[in-house]
């Protein structure tokens, strides 16, 4: 079948569709029907069905015969060690670090935060949580101690594992030290922390509450694998919101398993036992969904990858780690590949390296730019895919199936919709647009299996950020158009979130951060057109009256804040100390127009605005910036 009869099939009849994708899942308790609808727009997936996450990506595995099979590769060249570990060996470490964390009280629906880089051990961590049926709450190790702090006190943790740090070339980043800040700054206190001691830095335990990740687990029983209704919550994963306060998205257990598992082959065409590699952070959704879960799942083996796309040592780190291992299919945001083409605009480093075992690159985590799809399509001679999907729906809701058939790609789109989401294309009014019309773009519902059926504790804002807006529908906050031939394209964010090397920021969450300095009356960020990284913020704060320091002092002062309470992963070092920001009439700031003037796009005069001389003041701050045009 081909895709077009695939997605009508689904379209035809949902729950036969998914309960054929779900016998590809081991269940306890297999479930009666797919979908079931609770009602008022809220609808749960296997809901009777009972399973288990650990067991359907590593026992099984061993059951059936291929414990011997590599499970994850670690490459890091910032540490010089590459590590590999089957499958029977991951189960083996899995079950024992669950057990340890059984021993002292966690239990099924416990929260678990974990807190580390890209090492075997986070994969481990998570495993063992879903062993348990606990639920984790991985924290992108670049992240300050407040932000770390805020998620402490929403998810209430249990337990914290961590390690005592993570390497960036040329330096060590130190865990510990923010870890114990961020605690100091919560509100609820974890009952023991887990440290995993890596040999660059051995980390202070506080003695009571800290244990040695080898100690703690030093004699314990092995836990075996703890079945779950399949609306359990595997995981919450936490994503800037428009208000700065993080959103927790929860991912439910037997919808991820299922949908992830159709993904591997339908999208990524990758049979079990073949070689996957997602170049992400397990911080981020693409970590959990493509080098934790899926793969393992799928039976294919995963890399670890701890390294950066340039500098260790060169533009050509991507091409070996393809090579070395027999990458079959590989994925990264396009910023990777941007960094790599601006190091190497020639491609030469490709030619060093056998990649004929790859069959495709996949690009997701932003919008992919026509240059760096036709670059990487030259230099390495492959088909480059993009896909789009959110944090918010775990999996692509359009890409090119190409394990199904692979569709004419059209440069700039996503291609078309997966089975499970019946994507459409709002006017303000919630009617449908004709093809080509730019509106905003929305799913109807019931989601698919594996997306978001909640907030963490927050259902109304759950409701209030998706559902309300477009009765009927979920807001995915993006805005674009269809063509003729039913390809998606996305153009543009709708809320005030801005994608940075693929992680997606809250300009809100930084506002917050500025307008805490003492000086700053107040403060608008924007995100501004960025060759390399796609976007990055900048700031534009108005002084207090009778302030008279130097406006580069305070401007430095600002950079520092956001830096330290954001982290470094915020990119932020633009920022402008002018006297008044543009506004309409009723007070609300206008940034989308200050994004254009930074960018040095025409731009139609706002009607609303109470003063139009203030955007040559705008002009004039982005200039010694570089912007501006």
């Amino acid at each position: 079948m081909g895709y077009s009869a695939i997605y009508e099939a689904w379209k035809a009849d949902p729950d036969r569709f998914w309960m054929e994708q779900a016998a590809a899942i081991d269940w306890a308790t297999p479930p009666s029907k797919a979908l079931f609808d609770r009602g008022d727009n809220i609808h749960e997936w296997f809901a009777d069905g009972m399973v288990n996450t650990c067991w359907n990506a590593v026992d099984r595995h061993v059951e059936a015969g291929r414990g011997d099979q590599v499970a994850i590769i670690h490459d890091s060249p910032v540490s010089g060690v590459t590590r590999r570990i089957t499958y029977v060996n991951l189960r083996n470490r899995v079950a024992q670090l669950a057990g340890a964390l059984r021993a002292k009280g966690v239990e099924k629906g416990d929260r678990v935060i974990i807190y580390m880089p890209m090492i075997p051990e986070a994969l481990e961590a998570m495993l063992a949580c879903a062993r348990l049926g606990a639920i984790h709450s991985v924290v992108f190790g670049g992240f300050a101690a407040h932000e770390l702090a805020v998620r402490i006190d929403d998810a209430q943790p249990k337990a914290i594992i961590a390690a005592s740090c993570g390497i960036e070339p040329g330096r060590i980043v130190h865990y510990k030290p923010l870890l114990d800040a961020a605690i100091d700054q919560a509100a609820h206190k974890p009952d023991f922390c887990v440290i995993f001691q890596r040999e660059q830095e051995v980390a202070h335990l506080e003695e009571g509450r800290d244990y040695n990740w080898h100690g703690f687990q030093y004699g314990v029983e092995p836990a075996d694998c703890v079945p779950v209704e399949g609306t359990h919550p595997a995981y919450i994963l936490y994503t800037s919101g428009t208000t700065g306060a993080p959103k927790g998205v929860v991912r439910p257990t037997a919808g991820h398993l299922v949908a992830l598992n159709w993904t591997m082959k339908n999208i990524y065409n990758v049979d079990p036992g073949e070689v996957f590699w997602a170049a992400s952070d397990v911080g981020w959704v693409v970590g959990h969904s493509y080098i934790c879960y899926a793969p393992l799942i799928h039976g294919n083996t995963t890399i670890v990858f701890e390294g950066k796309p340039i500098g260790t040592p060169d533009a050509g780190t991507f091409w070996r780690v393809m090579s070395e291992h027999k990458v079959a299919s590989f994925f990264t945001a396009p910023t990777a590949l941007r960094a790599v083409k601006r190091e190497d605009p020639k491609g030469e480093f490709v030619g060093k390296y056998d990649l004929s075992h790859l069959r495709a690159i996949y690009l997701a985590g932003e919008r992919a730019d026509p240059d760096t799809i036709d670059w990487t399509t030259r230099v390495t001679g492959k088909p480059v895919y993009d896909h789009w999907w959110q944090t918010e729906t775990g999996w692509a809701i359009a890409g090119n199936p190409a394990g199904i058939e692979p569709l004419p790609v059209k440069i700039g789109s996503p291609t078309v919709a997966m089975p499970g989401y019946d994507v459409q294309i709002l006017g303000e009014d919630g009617h449908e647009l004709p093809p080509g019309e730019l509106g905003a773009i929305a799913v109807k519902l019931p989601l698919p299996p594996g997306t978001l059926p909640t907030l963490w504790n927050a259902p109304e804002r759950f409701r209030k950020s998706y559902l309300d807006h477009f009765p009927g529908y979920y807001e995915t906050g993006d805005a674009g158009m269809k063509d003729a031939d039913g390809y998606l394209w996305i153009m543009a964010r709708t809320d005030d979130v801005i994608n940075v090397a693929g992680h997606r920021l809250s300009t809100g969450a930084m506002e917050e951060v500025l307008a805490a300095h003492p000086d700053v009356a107040e403060c608008a960020v924007i995100g501004v057109t960025d060759e390399l990284k796609g976007q990055l913020p900048m700031g534009f704060v108005c002084l207090s009256a009778g302030v008279d320091r130097p406006h580069d002092e305070i401007a430095r002062e600002c950079v520092k804040m956001v830096r330290d309470q954001i982290g470094p992963v915020a990119a932020f070092k633009l920022c402008a100390v002018v006297d008044r920001l543009p506004k309409t009439r009723s007070g609300k700031i206008l940034r989308g127009t200050m994004v254009k003037i930074a960018d040095g796009q025409d731009y139609k005069m706002p009607a609303t605005i109470d003063d139009p001389a203030i955007l040559d003041e705008i002009r004039a701050a982005v200039k010694p910036m570089g912007y501006g045009g």
